[in-house]
């Protein structure tokens, strides 16, 4: 899968373009459902698949200059990135900067320059709840009386009869529900990042983790998990703290801390995955180190013989 950075990276395909759009927050089923579609008729038509997307997402810039609190994220790019290839469904993603020239660009301008000039679009496949352009003043009755291009839409993919979305699985994640957050993704919950250093405190607790860098987007995930982590070593069960480690802290920015369990190594540089599979309890702050070192052993136990997804021990 190609990935273009910008719209420095002019993407052009002579032969057209079969194209989706969005922000692919998590790469959910629904988001699933619409990139196989868009494969199939990619290769029905001899077009290259390609699917465009926003950084940040819109929803993130107009936050930010509104001076809001951001909404949650599901995925940072490079996640995001990894997801999209691991469907093997798109051959390209384009990754647009969504600044203020693109937002105030007009729904015509964003059909004739990105779409046209650009892609060389001759399929569009969208959501049923696709807008674009600025104001979101353009819709798919717009799109459907382009002469360039064919486009069409998928209907929504219910999971547990709810609509699957990255709304719903925001939702899932910020109420622990892991297990439903999996039904609606299709996949595991997962983070990645480099292990950096950090206060170096879980050594004086007996239980030293691995700090992840994050890229900083407001993340729905709070409390302690049990998770399998992916790295050079292989997947080994974990377990780990996200959020504002309110005992030692007084930071507002979220940290994501992993000890991983029966393992002892050098992680430093390394980029690990983090795969949450089950929530062990909300954060708490303790009235003493020696009170946090307790449940951290406590948390530690519980996520050893929590049954689902056995780690590989080898």
């Amino acid at each position: 899968m190609q990935v273009w950075l910008g719209s420095g990276q002019k993407p052009h395909w002579p032969q057209g373009a079969a194209v989706t759009i969005g922000n692919f927050d998590g790469v959910h089923q629904g988001h699933r459902h619409i990139l196989q579609c868009l494969r199939a008729q990619a290769d029905a038509r001899g077009l290259a698949a390609v699917a465009v997307v926003f950084e940040p997402q819109p929803q993130e810039f107009f936050a930010r200059k509104a001076q809001r609190p951001l909404p949650y994220r599901l995925s940072p790019l490079r996640d995001k990135l990894a997801l999209l290839a691991d469907t093997g469904c798109v051959d390209a993603v384009w990754v647009l900067r969504f600044n203020s020239a693109l937002a105030d660009m007009n729904a015509a301008d964003f059909i004739r320059q990105v779409l046209l000039a650009d892609l060389n679009t001759r399929y569009l496949l969208v959501g049923d709840d696709f807008r674009f352009g600025a104001q979101r003043g353009g819709d798919f009755a717009l799109l459907q009386q382009q002469a360039e291009f064919i486009t069409e839409r998928t209907p929504s993919v219910l999971v547990a009869d709810e609509r699957a979305s990255s709304t719903a699985v925001r939702r899932a994640l910020a109420a622990g529900d892991l297990a439903y957050a999996q039904q609606l993704l299709g996949h595991e919950y997962t983070l990645s990042g480099h292990v950096k250093h950090g206060a170096k405190l879980g050594r004086t607790l007996d239980s030293p983790t691995a700090n992840i860098h994050l890229p900083p987007h407001h993340y729905a995930l709070s409390g302690v998990f049990v998770v399998d982590v992916c790295g050079d070593f292989g997947r080994r069960r974990g377990a780990a703290s996200f959020g504002f480690n309110p005992t030692v802290s007084h930071t507002r920015t979220q940290k994501l801390e992993v000890h991983i369990l029966d393992w002892a190594g050098d992680l430093y540089g390394q980029r690990l995955s983090v795969h949450f599979l089950h929530k062990l309890r909300d954060e708490l702050k303790f009235d003493s180190l020696d009170a946090l070192k307790q449940q951290i052993w406590a948390d530690m136990d519980a996520a050893r013989i929590w049954p689902a997804h056995e780690a590989d021990r080898n």
